[in-house]
This record gives structure tokens, C-alpha cells and sequence, in this order.
């Protein structure tokens, strides 16, 4: 007998949390190194599949290919800036951080800059950007539970932060690592299984990325992308292939903010510190790519054939409206959360999908929901559609705890032990570590209910400020000796503080009274330029300032310190000296 698809959810969904669980108590860790960083012993292959679990967010997952669904061609912003700020990351920080050698990316900064501001300045912005990240993690573990299992959103926003709490409180960086690569065979099974499912339905091609270029095969004789392009501009929509996200420059700013925000993002630098040397920390970047890449490439394919499905459904090929009494069973299921929602304007009883607001009567499809209902808008089985759940799960969970992981250690080790209570016993700070993560959890829990305005819906922003902050630094940091101390500091403020005060004001949030000149509207943008991609602006701003200050002072880092940026940047000691 077939099981229904809620009771095969339920099936799925909690195997891979016992699972994890199992993973987390076999894991647990023992000592600081352990829960910092699993004691430098992962594998690099394994630590390649666990940075790509931790690296693939809800935001890859679940997020980008409904960007890329309505988007089109404007939304290969993400998939250039993420993927190739990975590589940035891998080629110019991750194996200089390695040979440095430390648990955090704040103590470096501190070190570097010989100062405990630095540090603390570091610290901030490390949280505000995971913080704003993690929202996004939370809205996917929401969205998925409250579609799936048909539980409210908050009850099933309390599960998940009940799951990552359980394994990353009592693993640390070793369970949460484990986990991981559990996570990322889960997520990488459920995102590719139903892609090649509906590349076969549309173009009798089992290879998503053959797929998207391939012909129908629904006797219309034209490529899948044409059809497309025909269909959304035949409703009023943008072209599908060539639309645009803004201006140009809005184009190259949103790709260059998303990929220095990548390469300055703390979870993922700290997965380079669970290796044994700057060679295995080379090798497993190497090897997060390939793992990062088999979801990446699939992603465009997804996003458009999911649009296409969608439009099918609502909008019969026939040139007829959907009469709504009889819409298909996945619409009225997406109905039900709120993310989809149909108001009949004109009293006709029919669906109208266009791109005349005044007319469209599909007046929400939340983007978020597109991987999720692709598999049922296709009519695919009922353990796919379980899979994806479990899939979107997986991968907001992993991140999630990756994030909370990285706040956790910024204030337990690196504000606590660093500088307020340097003496600290090892035994101590691993409970105080446990204690910050699960008040970053509940913190984490209610930012995913009550979302501030600014991040709703969005991990653009989170990026932007890692950008704005946490990458100038680390790049000044490694590969100049004349950077002095206040200067990163005033570089870092500066930076984050543009950006921050940007977003504020662009998203109607005015915590600054009297400051309502920069206005909230499209036409206010300086230069043309989406608050989300702000960031490349202002890390531009913070290495600015920063040079500008080493340029005008006199005063040049200790000679310690400038023979420490040395020796991190020489090739030399994938042996004894990265260890």
C-alpha cells in the first residue's frame, strides 16, 4: 500500500534526524580543540563534503533557483558571486588562515593588528553578519516544516532549533562536521533526483545541465529556454534569457558584494582550521568545489523548468484560465501556508497569471516555494516530494549550526578567553561555549519569527556586511605589513557602518531620525545600487579609509608582527611549520 505523502515526510524528515542525533553522540566533543575545531583531524575529502553542507544553505537550496525562476538571467548574479567568491576564498585566504593556524577568524584579526579592539571590533561584525544570515536559515526550516509535516510555522521553527541544538551543543565542530557530511549526501540526493525526474518529463534528457538546452519533446520543436522566453513574454513578464537585475553596474556590484561577502563569511573560513596542514586545507577546498559544483550547475536548470511548470499549471497552454474551484491539489496545499495566495479581482472565478498588477490575480508566489513545489507541480512521487523536504532541511540546518557555531566561539574564546578572562580553564570555557550556543540558538529562534524588515526573506544582506567588514581585513591583514592597527579598526567601523546605515534606510527602517534623506525608493539608490549589493561599496569604503590612515601616519606594526605576515604568506611548511 502507498503511504501518503505527510505520513512518508514524517518518515523521512525524522530518519535523517535520528541520524543526526546518532551522528552528534558518537561525535561529542571532549575538549576545546574538539569543539573549536574538531582537533585539526578531518580528512580533506570529508572536510570538502562538509563545507559544501555548511557553504549550501537554505539560501542555495531552496532560495536560489526560485531567484533564478523569476529572475532569469538577472538571478546568475548568485551563482557567479557565490560560487566565485568560494574560489576566492579557497586561492587568496583559506590556506594562509590554515597555516596561521588559530581557532577564529576574530583572534587573527587581533593578532595581526596587535590590538584587543580589533578583536572585539572583529567579534561585532562576525555577529551582526551571522546573525542576519541565520534569519534566512531559519525562514527555510520554517517554510519546509510548515508546508510538510503541515505544522504552524513556529512549532516547526521550534523543532529544528531543538535538532541543531541537540547536535552542534553536544558535537561542536566535530559533531557538527559528521553531521555535515550526512547533510550534504541528503540534500545532494534531494536536489538532483527530482531535477533529473522533470528533465526527463520536458526534454526526455536525465542530465538537468544537458536539459536546459535541450528541445521539448512536447511536439512543439523548440528549445526549452525559447519556449520559455515565448511563454513569460507573452504574459507580460521580462525574457526569461536576457533579463536584467537593474543596471549594469547594479549587475557587477551585486556579483562582486556576494563574492568578497563569501570569501569573508566566518563559518565557512573556519572549516580550514578542522585540517591538519596547509596542504590538506588546499586539497579540501579543491574538493568542496567539485561538491559545491554538482549542486551550482543544477540550480539554472531547476529554476527553469520550475517557472515553466508553474506557468503550465496556472496558465493552460491552451491560451484558457484555470477555473479556481478546480486548481490542482499542489496549489491549494501551497495555499494553506500563506506563501501562495489568489484573490479573484474581477469575480470571474478564474485564474489570471500576468504581469499587469491590476490584473494578475496570483498576487503571491513567495520564491521560496519553488524548489519545494516543483516536485508536486510536476506530479512526481510521493517519497521525491518527502526527499526534498528532507533535503531543504538539511541544508538550512547545516548552515544554521556551522553560524552558530562561529558566534559561539567568538564569544566564548575570543572575547571571554581572549581578553576578559584570559585564564580561563579548558573545562570552563567548553561549558561556557555550550552556554553561548544555546542563547545564540534561542536568539536565532526568534529572529526566524519576528524577522527584522531589512533581512526578511533575504541572506544577500548578511553577505554585504561580511563583505563591508570581515574581508577587507583578512585581506589587508594578510598580504600588506604596513596596515597598523587603527587603521583596520577605523577601515572595519567604517565599512560595516555605510553599509549597515545603507540597508537601514532602503528597507523603511529609520533608527536614525532626521536621516530619511537617502530615501526608500529604487530611485534613490546611489548609483543605482540595490542595498543587498551595498557591500561592494562598502568594502571599498573600508579599504579606503584604512590605506588612508596607514598612508598618512607614521607609525608601522611592531617588527613581530610584520615578520608574522611574512611567514604566513611564504609557501614554505605544508609540514611541521602549518601544523
Amino acid at each position: 500500500m502507498d503511504l501518503d505523502l505527510k505520513t512518508l515526510t514524517y518518515i523521512v524528515v525524522f530518519s535523517t534526524f535520528a541520524l543526526y542525533f546518532a551522528i552528534a553522540w558518537w561525535a561529542r566533543a571532549s575538549t576545546t580543540s574538539d569543539f573549536y575545531v574538531a582537533n585539526k583531524g578531518i580528512h580533506p575529502v570529508l572536510n570538502g563534503m562538509a563545507t559544501g553542507a555548511d557553504w549550501m544553505s537554505a539560501a542555495s537550496f531552496i532560495s536560489m533557483a526560485g531567484l533564478i525562476a523569476f529572475l532569469g538571467y538577472g538571478g546568475s548574479v548568485f551563482l557567479m558571486g557565490w560560487t566565485g567568491g568560494y574560489v576566492l576564498l579557497a586561492m587568496l585566504l583559506a590556506p594562509y588562515l590554515r597555516k596561521y593556524g588559530k581557532f577564529t577568524v576574530p583572534e587573527f584579526i587581533g593578532d595581526r593588528f596587535y590590538s584587543k579592539t580589533a578583536r572585539m571590533v572583529a567579534v561585532a561584525c562576525l555577529i551582526i553578519a551571522s546573525l542576519t544570515y541565520i534569519i534566512g536559515q531559519m525562514k527555510g526550516v520554517g517554510v519546509a516544516f510548515s508546508r510538510f509535516l503541515e505544522l504552524p510555522f513556529a512549532q516547526g521553527l521550534g523543532i529544528g532549533m531543538f535538532v541543531v541544538w541537540v547536535y552542534a551543543v553536544l558535537g561542536g565542530m566535530k559533531g557538527i562536521t559528521y553531521t555535515q557530511i550526512a547533510q550534504y549526501c541528503v540534500l545532494i540526493f534531494a536536489y538532483t533526483v527530482p531535477a533529473v525526474f522533470i528533465s526527463l518529463q520536458l526534454t526526455g534528457n536525465p542530465i538537468p545541465q544537458i536539459g536546459l538546452g535541450s528541445k521539448m519533446i512536447d511536439g512543439s520543436d523548440m528549445y526549452l529556454l525559447d519556449k520559455l522566453d515565448l511563454i513569460v513574454s507573452d504574459l507580460g513578464f521580462k525574457e526569461y534569457t536576457t533579463a536584467k537585475l537593474g543596471s549594469t553596474l547594479n549587475m557587477f556590484a551585486y556579483t562582486l558584494s556576494l563574492m568578497i561577502g563569501t570569501a569573508g563569511l566566518p563559518h565557512v573560513i573556519m572549516r580550514f582550521f578542522t585540517v591538519s596542514s596547509v596542504k590538506a586545507a588546499r586539497s579540501s577546498a579543491g574538493w568542496a568545489l567539485v561538491f559545491i559544483a554538482l549542486l551550482y550547475t543544477v540550480a539554472p536548470a531547476v529554476g527553469a523548468m520550475a517557472r515553466l511548470n508553474l506557468i503550465h499549471t496556472i496558465q493552460p497552454a491552451d491560451g484558457g484560465n484555470l477555473v479556481y474551484e478546480q486548481r490542482p491539489d499542489w496549489f491549494k496545499n501551497w495555499e494553506t501556508t500563506g506563501l501562495l495566495k489568489f484573490e479573484d479581482k474581477n469575480g470571474d472565478g478564474k485564474v489570471q497569471y500576468t504581469a499587469d498588477k491590476e490584473a494578475n490575480e496570483v498576487v503571491k508566489v513567495d520564491r521560496d516555494i519553488m524548489v519545494l513545489a516543483n516536485p508536486e507541480i510536476a506530479k512526481l512521487p510521493n517519497w521525491v516530494i518527502a526527499l526534498v523536504a528532507a533535503g531543504g532541511l538539511a541544508a538550512a540546518l547545516s548552515t544554521a549550526a556551522g553560524l552558530l557555531l562561529a558566534i559561539s566561539s567568538s564569544i566564548s574564546h575570543d572575547l571571554m578567553k581572549g581578553i576578559f578572562v584570559p585564564n580561563i580553564s579548558e573545562k570552563s570555557e567548553l561549558l561556557s561555549s555550550r552556554i553561548v550556543m544555546t542563547i545564540a540558538v534561542l536568539v536565532a529562534g526568534y529572529l526566524g519569527l519576528n524577522p527584522p524588515g531589512f533581512a526578511a526573506g533575504t541572506v544577500a544582506l548578511a553577505f554585504g556586511l561580511a563583505a563591508s567588514s570581515i574581508f577587507p581585513a583578512l585581506m589587508m591583514g594578510i598580504f600588506s605589513k604596513r596596515v597598523t592597527a587603527k587603521a583596520a579598526i577605523a577601515g572595519m567601523i567604517a565599512g560595516i557602518g555605510v553599509t549597515l546605515l545603507y540597508v537601514f534606510q532602503h528597507h523603511g527602517i529609520m533608527f536614525i531620525k532626521g536621516t530619511e534623506f537617502l530615501g526608500g525608493m529604487e530611485k534613490n539608490w546611489f548609483m543605482g545600487i540595490d542595498p543587498k549589493a551595498f557591500g561592494s561599496v562598502g568594502a571599498l569604503v573600508n579599504f579606503a579609509v584604512a590605506m588612508l590612515i596607514t598612508n598618512l601616519s607614521s607609525e608601522r606594526p611592531p617588527e613581530h608582527i610584520q615578520h608574522m605576515v611574512e611567514d604566513i604568506r611564504v609557501p614554505r611548511g605544508t609540514g611541521a611549520a602549518s601544523h
